[in-house]
């Protein structure tokens, strides 16, 4: 077991990403089959070069008995390289995300097999799925994975022709690195094999969900070999998570739209916190912020599991000693999925380095068995009414917890724990193995401790000797040195004795050192590499014991991040009037809020109800610039959002349809990177949603063919919105285009809605102003010119806008007919909203006999009422004839 060497100790940066200008690159050298089995060849790495060869007859390295022997002819690349600009370097500096992707050839094209590892934490995630000519499943994918780099098949990239994927993903992500693996080591057997030796047992069963998933499998084994070959390391049998993610089971959110949402970054400013992820990030815990950024980009699908979390918010938001008492108890948990990552790796190379962080992981897991026996026995989860929480306590009874760390206290010290402070860790690792285990590393720790001793002696005799107040200090870049304070003390002759070295000065402090302390402390870092090195093998003998029941800290690493995730909900809940939403056939929110805007002002934001139905899915808003027709749109998709990650959301009453896909169209930039006019990235935006809309998606789109003439933004409006009424897709579209309020008339499931204005006219000048009530109302806007309106806030002429008024209106007077809706149209639509209404009375309804009764007998008085206006107009039209 000693031949594995970890990625890198946590003391290290994780993620080796080149200087800029630095290359590395794969050649295709043999473009094998995915099916043709393959060993792998030794390899190693020349310094200082910025490329990184394989070739025969390079050093052979040990891989012990875990993975599949090596055949010493093969190579994995004769040259590597990949590109990064000095830009991609801010972009992924805290990437530690490799994928690996691979797509089906011939008849499979279209089939996209991916496999992905994060070096902080070791789960390995294989997905696999069917994906359109866009591509739009993959790069969503890539994009909320944040990879460090992304390898693919050498053929993928052949000769300059790139594959449509290829092309894709190097486009989209310009700033993150790119390697070409050959395509012999896409292998599907090899990624079984990997998998079947290296899968924790808790996780077994996904073997039977991958092992016929052939593309996910190859991309598994290039992953896990190119990890193997950059990392010079492997990991230990029988250690990792594999876990089989299909694209169904959460909603798809597109990169654009995440970035219109401001889901996870502000666009104006990156560091700042008003985003959907600041609103409700109160985590306690790196693992818990992970969780809740993941779910916020991929939203859950299943019913029964978002209400199994709101049950669990609900039990946290009506048990005050609950809730304060995990959050309380989550707070004090490390980063348990990067101590995973370095526990379940052995080191080949025994340095100092490796030896010291092994045993400050080792104190770290003692820290974190010591507070699962805690939460567990303060009984903070026993009383619990929910599910997830009844679960989450049972999880904590594992025996493994306690088997571990009455192995580990008998290595390791009662009292030794995870301390802040450098000098603090210093000491606990040590004197954290306890003593009579090993004799030479008890002769070491007494000539450290004696050494300072030694050194506390020195500084007191320098003090007495000169008269100054001096005391022993410890950095970790200094060792040991003296620090005094001098407050109304003259030094001789202005400044300090000639044997003080090493002097930094800070207002009337001083640090120093002398030649003695600095020979101490060379002893003393002596005397701690025998420590630690003598440390080293006890701890490594304990690793090799406990190991086999390592894997329980997975489930206590789900367990504290998804508690931290619902804590961390339900807190918002606190800061906030939110409310349990319900998931009907139907968007309904009553006084819904922009849960952004709530946090940005401080206090509660103009409030707006929503309702989309099958009946009437496809909501046409009309209003003027700045009345708050894009905030409403961004606040019903980040209500839906909020709501199918299992939070509450920010109104009096909350009803969802589960959507399957959100997608938004919003803004009207020009993009200088892809070349794209206004209007060309309108298009390319509409035609992405057009290719993949469903019947279940909640599509937002704020402005469109604005960027062209008036009369052919108006024509593709009117035919996308033709085409989208023709699914079952929850639409909400703002326009200025009028001409689009006439969709009413023609079709029985539009409705028109109008950001509500008032004017106000001044009392001393006669001038008129206009009051935005940011309030949504039934019907077409009633405001015309209103762009004029804006243009007069301006420093405009008013020559030019009086101008401007005067030809508006007579091309108004041109464009706008009468428009009459035709009475059959009427009756028609009547009938319609009837026959929905019942349908989901029939569905929803939780109504008692009474109630129900009396709801019925107002759907028939709204009926008689609609059907009389029809009745009406087909009279007025009669005597118009």
């Amino acid at each position: 077991m000693r031949g594995f060497k970890m990625f890198r100790s946590s003391t290290e940066e994780v993620g080796d990403t080149p200087q800029c200008g630095q290359t590395r690159r794969v050649s295709p050298m043999d473009r094998s089959g995915l099916n043709e089995t393959t060993s792998y060849g030794p390899a190693s790495t020349s310094s200082g070069s910025s490329h990184q060869s394989l070739d025969e007859g390079s050093t052979s390295f040990n891989h012990g008995p875990l993975l599949p022997r090596m055949a010493s002819g093969d190579v994995m690349d004769s040259q590597s390289r990949l590109t990064t600009s000095c830009s991609s370097a801010t972009t992924t500096s805290g990437a530690s995300v490799i994928v690996a992707v691979v797509e089906g050839r011939g008849l499979a094209r279209g089939e996209i097999g991916m496999a992905s590892l994060n070096l902080k934490y070791p789960e390995l995630i294989l997905s696999q799925f069917a994906d359109t000519g866009t591509y739009a499943k993959v790069i969503t994918k890539i994009h909320i994975l944040v990879p460090l780099e992304i390898l693919m098949p050498d053929t993928a990239s052949e000769k300059g022709k790139g594959t449509k994927l290829f092309n894709l993903i190097t486009e989209n992500f310009p700033g993150v690195a790119f390697t070409a693996i050959q395509r012999k080591y896409f292998n599907e057997r090899k990624g079984l094999e990997y998998i079947q030796q290296l899968c924790a047992p808790e996780f077994a069963t996904v073997l039977m969900e991958v092992q016929a998933k052939y593309y996910c499998l190859a991309a598994a084994a290039a992953l896990l070999k190119y990890l193997e070959f950059i990392q010079n390391s492997v990991y230990a049998a029988k250690s990792l998570k594999v876990s089989f993610k299909g694209s169904e089971q959460t909603a798809m959110i597109d990169s654009a739209s995440a970035a219109n949402l401001e889901l996870v970054v502000n666009n104006r400013d990156h560091r700042s916190e008003h985003t959907l992820l600041g609103v409700l990030n109160h985590t306690k815990t790196p693992g818990g912020a992970r969780r809740l950024r993941s779910n916020i980009l991929e939203p859950l699908v299943d019913v029964d599991t978002i209400n199994i979390r709101l049950d669990t918010i609900r039990e946290l938001l009506q048990d005050e000693e609950l809730f304060f008492g995990l959050k309380n108890a989550i707070g004090h948990f490390l980063d348990i999925d990067q101590l995973l990552s370095v526990l379940v790796q052995i080191p080949k190379q025994e340095t100092v380095q490796v030896a010291e962080a092994k045993i400050t992981h080792v104190i770290q897991l003692k820290h974190t068995l010591d507070l699962v026996i805690t939460l567990y026995e303060q009984m903070v989860l026993k009383n619990c009414k929910t599910t997830l929480l009844k679960a989450y306590y049972t999880s904590l009874e594992d025996n493994r917890f306690d088997m571990i760390l009455e192995q580990i206290k008998m290595v390791i010290n009662d009292d030794t724990t995870y301390l802040k402070g450098s000098l603090n860790m210093r000491t606990q690792k040590c004197y954290a193995v306890r003593p009579n285990i090993n004799e030479f590393l008890d002769i070491a720790r007494r000539a450290y401790t004696e050494i300072v001793d030694d050194i506390a002696g020195l500084v007191n005799q320098m003090g007495e000797r000169y008269g100054f107040p001096m005391r022993t200090s410890f950095s970790t870049a200094r060792g040991f040195f003296i620090q005094m304070k001098l407050e109304g003390v003259v030094l001789p002759e202005g400044k300090l004795p000639s044997e003080f070295i090493k002097v930094t000065k800070h207002k009337n402090n001083y640090g120093f050192t002398i030649a003695d302390l600095m020979k101490m402390n060379d002893r003393c870092d002596e005397a701690l590499r025998e420590i630690f090195h003598m440390s080293y093998v006890v701890i490594c003998q304990l690793l090799s014991t406990i190991h086999e029941h390592i894997h329980c800290l997975y489930k206590l690493s789900d367990a504290v991040s998804m508690l931290d995730m619902l804590l961390s909900l339900a807190n918002a809940c606190t800061i906030s009037d939110y409310v349990r939403p319900e998931f009907t056939d139907t968007l309904a929110i009553k006084q819904g809020r922009h849960p952004i805007l709530e946090r940005i002002v401080g206090q509660q934001p103009i409030s707006n109800n929503s309702y989309i139905s099958e009946g009437s899915n496809f909501v046409i808003i009309t209003g003027p610039n700045m009345s708050g027709k894009s905030t409403y749109l961004k606040q019903v998709a980040l209500c839906q959002i909020m709501a199918q990650i299992g939070s509450f959301v920010p109104a009096e009453y909350a009803s969802f349809r589960v959507a399957d896909q959100v997608f938004t169209r919003i803004g009207v930039d020009d993009d200088f990177e892809t070349n794209s006019s206004t209007f060309m990235l309108e298009m390319k935006e509409i035609s992405y949603i057009i290719h993949n809309v469903s019947d279940r998606s909640l599509i937002i789109i704020d402005e469109l063919g604005r960027g062209t003439s008036a009369e052919e933004g108006i024509g593709i409006c009117h035919s996308v919105c033709e085409f989208l009424l023709s699914h079952k897709a929850f639409t909400l579209f703002a326009t200025h285009f009028m001409e689009l309020c006439q969709l009413e008339s023609l079709y029985p499931n539009v409705e028109n809605q109008h950001m509500e204005v008032q004017h106000t006219r001044s009392g001393d000048t006669g001038t008129e102003s206009v009051v935005y009530t940011y309030l949504l109302n039934r019907g077409c806007s009633e405001e015309r010119h209103y762009g004029l309106r804006a243009a007069e806030m301006t420093a405009l002429p008013s020559n030019i806008i009086q101008e401007a008024k005067i030809i508006a209106s007579k091309v108004s007077q041109q464009l706008l007919a009468k428009h009459h809706s035709d009475p059959e149209t009427q009756r028609q639509r009547a009938v319609y909203h009837l026959a929905t209404r019942l349908l989901q009375t029939a569905r929803n309804s939780r109504l008692d006999p009474d109630s129900l009764r009396m709801y019925l007998k107002g759907l028939k008085k709204q009926y008689e009422a609609e059907l009389q206006a029809a009745g009406q107009l087909a009279f007025i039209d009669t005597e118009e004839e």
